[in-house]
């Protein structure tokens, strides 16, 4: 059973959940501010549950990719979407600041 490390708590979940998923069951948000209301709930549409994983996860979809090829997410930045991660094993998950979680360099 693999666990999520998010704001200092430890998730556990299924393998092959979705990391949204795992994170709104346990009151944990992917999402930063208003983003928390205003977002496309899971559609790999509006990058702002952007996060960064270390862990085990499954590989980024095409969607995902496509969303995080452009402003004001980067590629290289190594963000990652939580609606369309899979935890295949433990993860340890971070959310920058940003409306996006996009500032990846700015202290939190």
């Amino acid at each position: 059973m693999p666990t999520v490390r998010f704001h200092g708590r430890e998730i556990h979940c299924e393998a092959g959940e979705i990391l949204r998923d795992v994170l709104l069951r346990a009151n944990e948000s992917p999402h930063n501010g208003l983003s928390d209301r205003l977002n496309c709930h899971g559609m790999a549409t509006c990058g702002t549950c952007a996060v960064e994983v270390e862990g085990s996860a499954g590989e980024p979809t095409d969607g995902e990719l496509r969303r995080l090829s452009f402003p004001p997410h980067d590629r290289d930045d190594g963000l990652r979407l939580a609606c369309q991660t899979i935890v295949d094993g433990d993860l340890t998950v971070t959310k920058h600041p940003g409306f996006w979680g996009q500032n990846v360099d700015d202290a939190e």
